[in-house]
């Protein structure tokens, strides 16, 4: 065992949903194109709460 990490970890280039359970911490899960963003936000939609939050690039929200 290590020390912690000081520095937040950095994100992938890509788009980003975040899937939360009932009263649960969320997670984020990244997928390279729009289409297929959209595609797990509606599969994931049918038992969890989603959010999308954007485009991720260079360590920038985009949209």
């Amino acid at each position: 065992m290590g020390r912690p990490a000081t520095k937040p970890a950095k994100l992938r280039d890509g788009f980003y949903i975040q899937v939360k359970s009932q009263g649960g911490n969320g997670v984020l899960v990244r997928r390279d194109t729009k289409e297929q963003m959209m595609l797990a936000a509606e599969d994931y939609s049918r038992t969890k709460q989603v959010s999308v939050l954007g485009e991720m690039r260079n360590d920038k929200w985009i949209s």
